[in-house]
């Protein structure tokens, strides 16, 4: 009867500890949708090294996720839904830059704000909006410049 007693204490500590870790997982992923969300589009030149769920940041501050990419047929841009936290006013003037964490880093979009004070709505567009600079390319025109002088 003893031993009864302590399996089902031991069941029931890791029973509740594996309900703490399921619940601290379901909020830090927001599984259930964050309500205070607002999608934002932009096209970019060129997208490279951003892929669904890269981040969005302000001032070097997560302050969203890039939820859809899609090839614009018609400009040949890359269009990108952007959701951002509803409690972060971003100025209508601002732009959106691809940015990297480094040479060998990720790369995320960067939200430049502007000076206005009117504010994007959900729905609204970031007209002003800067795309991936290739290493590559710059390389190439450093060296392609030094033959030519």
């Amino acid at each position: 009867m003893r031993e009864s007693l302590t399996e089902v204490c031991v069941g029931a500590v890791v029973l509740g500890t594996a309900g703490i870790f399921l619940a601290y997982t379901l909020q830090t992923t927001n599984a259930f949708g964050a309500s205070g969300e607002m999608t934002l589009s932009a096209s970019f030149r060129s997208i490279d090294g951003v892929s669904v769920g890269s981040d969005v940041r302000l001032a070097g501050v997560d302050i969203g996720t890039v939820s859809a990419m899609s090839l614009n047929s018609q400009t040949f841009r890359a269009d990108a839904v952007l959701s951002i936290d509803s409690a972060v006013p971003i100025p209508n003037d601002s732009s959106a830059v691809i940015a990297s964490e480094g040479l060998l880093g990720g790369s995320y979009v960067d939200i430049v704000p502007g000076g206005s004070f009117d504010v994007f709505a959900s729905g609204d567009e970031i007209t002003d909006t800067q795309g991936a600079v290739s290493l590559l390319q710059l390389l190439m025109a450093y060296v392609g410049g030094e033959g030519d002088a």
